[in-house]
């Protein structure tokens, strides 16, 4: 049935019994994938998008009717009043620099209310590095709030905006490298109002890299002000090369859009790279796409569970993004499941990654990703700093089916490995 593919008999039988528990489950992805198609469809339809919207526009950029209407339907889509969705922002990371450097000023201070934030922006800020460009350096107060059981600390949040002055707070909605549970939009909205009812003025901000389409409402529809997400990620579809994305009040992004290229010129110019085409077939197929992640996800999950492993979540919790992670308790089974991973891809099936430092970030990382676009995570991939307790951090899957046999084969080199847990 899986040809020359290297992977483990006694892992079929196992995947065969998984995938009865997880029809029910994976019924109600499928529904939710519906839901948000019909957004994406309505939408489409609504801006009229035609295939002459598709057309390169070189040079400065003005006058680019697709990218105006991309941005159209972006905004449409999340509830949004205005969008800035470009190839020049390289990543998710760099998407929520340009919104914080778009949004805060000398003075200002701004909260992270999920607690410690994830690796690549402590150098934004200024926690780490030297960099003299960094939000700190450039006199912007941090400070943050940590999370409680994997939910906001509402109380002190509320006192603390009404003690003085904070201009924005910022929630990271996946969990990062951290090992807390990523937030629902439910705990999202409930802080949201909290936050606008102690006062009205501050600026709510999501990062909602991995959270796309997951569930069938956004940050913005429930409070947030601005929200900030990747093109190699989930509403890339799998066939975006580049790009970022935010959405939010027109003020806040007419903002942002000057950060991004000049002040007074903003949204008005940039070449599109003659990739509007990828953006609009990308958030079409991103749907479909973010339930085949979610179902080869949930299917590691119960997989990895089985073998022993400490998952987190366990199959049967409701996801909120599509990171699934393990702890595999050896530096060694992390390294052999990640290259059992690359093994698993379409795309340099035959390198061997190895751990090593990789910029903006602290520690030593082990990373596998055979991917169409470099560096998409929405494409099978896995991750993970080499320290204690050796997590691995999992996401994507463009199909289920090439998901499914990527997770197998990564399981067959963990167990080749002499530290391998026992099968059921």
């Amino acid at each position: 049935m899986y040809l020359d593919l290297p992977i483990d008999e006694s892992l079929l039988e196992l995947a065969n019994k998984a995938e009865v528990e997880l029809a029910p489950i994976f019924k109600k992805y499928e529904q939710n994938a519906l839901v948000n198609s019909a957004k994406v469809l309505s939408s489409f339809q609504g801006n009229m998008l035609s295939s002459s919207d598709f057309v390169e526009v070189t040079g400065y950029g003005y006058y680019d009717g697709g990218r105006d209407k991309l941005e159209k339907v972006y905004a449409d889509i999340f509830k949004a009043e205005d969008a800035l969705v470009r190839p020049q922002i390289m990543s998710g990371t760099h998407a929520l620099s340009l919104t914080f450097f778009g949004l805060l000023n000398y003075g200002d201070t701004f909260i992270s209310i999920t607690g410690e934030p994830y690796d690549s922006l402590k150098s934004i800020i200024g926690l780490e590095g030297d960099s003299k460009n960094s939000l700190i350096k450039k006199g912007v107060k941090y400070e943050q709030i940590d999370l409680i059981d994997s939910d906001f600390d509402i109380e002190a949040i509320v006192a603390r905006i009404k003690q003085s002055k904070v201009k924005l707070v910022e929630i990271q909605r996946s969990r990062g490298y951290s090992h807390r549970k990523s937030l629902s939009i439910d705990k999202i909205e409930r802080v949201c109002k909290a936050i606008k009812q102690a006062d009205n003025n501050v600026i709510i901000m999501v990062d909602n890299c991995y959270g796309d389409f997951v569930e069938q409402k956004e940050p913005i529809e429930v409070g947030a002000d601005v929200i900030v997400g990747s093109l190699l990620k989930n509403l890339s579809g799998g066939i975006a090369k580049t790009g970022g994305y935010i959405v939010g009040k027109k003020d806040l992004i007419w903002s942002i859009s000057e950060r991004y290229s000049a002040p007074c010129i903003g949204k008005d110019i940039g070449a599109n790279f003659n990739m509007i085409r990828d953006y609009f077939k990308g958030l079409y197929n991103a749907p479909n796409v973010v339930c085949s992640s979610l179902k080869t996800m949930t299917f590691a999950s119960l997989m990895m569970q089985k073998l022993g492993f400490d998952v987190d979540p366990i199959f049967t919790e409701e996801r909120t993004d599509i990171i699934q992670t393990a702890n595999l308790g050896s530096a060694d089974n992390l390294v052999k499941f990640c290259q059992g991973i690359q093994k698993g891809t379409a795309v340099e099936s035959f390198v061997t990654p190895l751990p090593g430092r990789t910029p903006g970030y602290p520690h030593e990382e082990i990373m596998a990703s055979g991917s169409f676009n470099t560096g998409s995570t929405i494409e099978l991939s896995c991750d993970g700093p080499i320290v204690e307790p050796y997590t691995v951090y999992m996401q994507g899957g463009v199909t289920y089916e090439y998901g499914k046999l990527g997770v197998l084969i990564g399981l067959t080199e963990v167990l080749k490995n002499k530290d391998n847990h026992a099968v059921e």
